[in-house]
């Protein structure tokens, strides 16, 4: 156990009551319902938290990278959702995972890496499991519900020992949405576009067995998955300035902030250095097209309250740079050197990644014990 004052800084914080209540905020929306969490462990990327997600067990897990299979792996989680588009510089690692045991699906949304992975396959004796992605709102990559793309890559894998299992989306969307009923908008958009595109595939004789889909502020706010299998959120383990933003959580939910410390002063310009800047908190700016724009993160006590409307308004690479959203500081409000604050991100994905592990604290004890992360591809 450390000290909050002995800890170096810039260090990643994560407070284990708020982490464990937003998993069971997540746990009991979804009891209404007749699906599985596969949560995304790209935010933690740390299995000391993929264990509370599942009350210290094992179970079905979204990933980004195949590091991240490899790593959750070895550590006995099998079920694995490699939900990044597969290319073929990374089959053979994909084979890999499948022969040391790993539950491995994979994802495809174009005939050209469909074709390529059924020539892996042939050629080298490997089977997969695949998953078709579909776009439910033009956000990203995937495939139009019902376009005759479907049809015709389940076709070409037929035989070839690629295996389509399901298909899943993401209603990114919801991510710019201004209200919660615009959220329930896109979730019941995203529900009704997977669920089409597995009647299209079932009507052309292919029997899936995932309809996944997935977004915090989605599996949050829906009121119907009939249809759906599963649910592969993350970020609602931390939450962030974003999902605030959303009005998803309350800025008290938040888990992870950044602890810093002031290292100088620019009073002419009411201005509080420290050493946390882009590397520490990243460059993510996601809250810009929000009502409240939160600079590069809120600035708060060391306990984690809030101060003074202060935001984190610029950053070079190892300096922070504070000021108050509504106002010059004045002298006398300048904290003074070597005091400890703590930053709250806008992404908790980006920020967490910029660290190698969080300081973990728990309530008003004021010990820390540390759970490391993985990083890298």
């Amino acid at each position: 156990m450390q000290l909050i004052e002995h800890i170096e800084t810039p260090a990643l914080l994560l407070d284990r009551d708020k982490l464990d209540a937003n998993i069971h905020r997540m746990r009991e929306k979804l009891k209404a319902f007749d699906v599985v969490l596969r949560p995304h462990v790209k935010t933690n990327k740390c299995l000391d938290v993929s264990e509370r997600l599942f009350a210290g067990g094992r179970g079905p897990i979204t990933v980004s990278t195949l590091r991240e299979a490899d790593f959750f792996l070895n550590a006995g989680f099998t079920d694995i959702l490699y939900g990044v588009g597969i290319t073929a510089n990374k089959f053979a690692h994909a084979a890999t995972l499948v022969a040391k045991g790993a539950q491995l699906k994979l994802v495809l949304d174009n005939l050209e890496a469909a074709r390529l992975l059924a020539e892996f396959a042939r050629s080298s004796g490997h089977q997969f499991e695949v998953l078709l992605e579909i776009d439910c709102d033009g956000h990203r990559s995937g495939l139009s519900p019902t376009s005759p793309m479907l049809i015709e890559i389940a076709r070409l894998l037929c035989g070839t020992g690629v295996h389509l299992c399901g298909v899943m989306t993401h209603a990114g969307k919801s991510y710019d949405c201004k209200s919660l009923a615009e959220i329930q908008v896109c979730a019941a958009q995203e529900r009704a576009a997977i669920v089409q595109a597995s009647e299209v595939l079932s009507e052309a004789g292919f029997d899936l067995s995932i309809i996944s889909i997935g977004s915090t502020p989605t599996a949050l706010f829906t009121e119907d998955l009939r249809g759906v299998t599963e649910i592969r959120a993350g970020v609602f383990a931390f939450f962030d300035l974003v999902m605030a933003g959303l009005g998803v959580c309350q800025v008290q939910d938040i888990a992870v902030s950044v602890l810093t410390t002031v290292i100088g002063h620019q009073p002419e310009k009411g201005w509080i250095i420290t050493d946390s800047g882009w590397m520490a908190l990243s460059r993510d700016r996601g809250t810009a097209k929000q009502e409240i724009d939160q600079g590069y993160g809120v600035v708060c006590d060391v306990s984690g309250r809030p101060l003074q409307d202060l935001v984190v308004s610029a950053t070079n690479q190892e300096h922070g740079i504070i000021s108050a959203r509504t106002g010059r500081l004045e002298t006398s409000q300048l904290p003074p050197l070597g005091t400890l604050l703590r930053i709250l991100p806008n992404h908790a994905c980006a920020t967490s990644a910029q660290h190698a592990g969080y300081h973990v604290v728990a309530g008003n004890i004021p010990g820390f014990e540390y759970w490391p992360r993985i990083s890298g591809w």
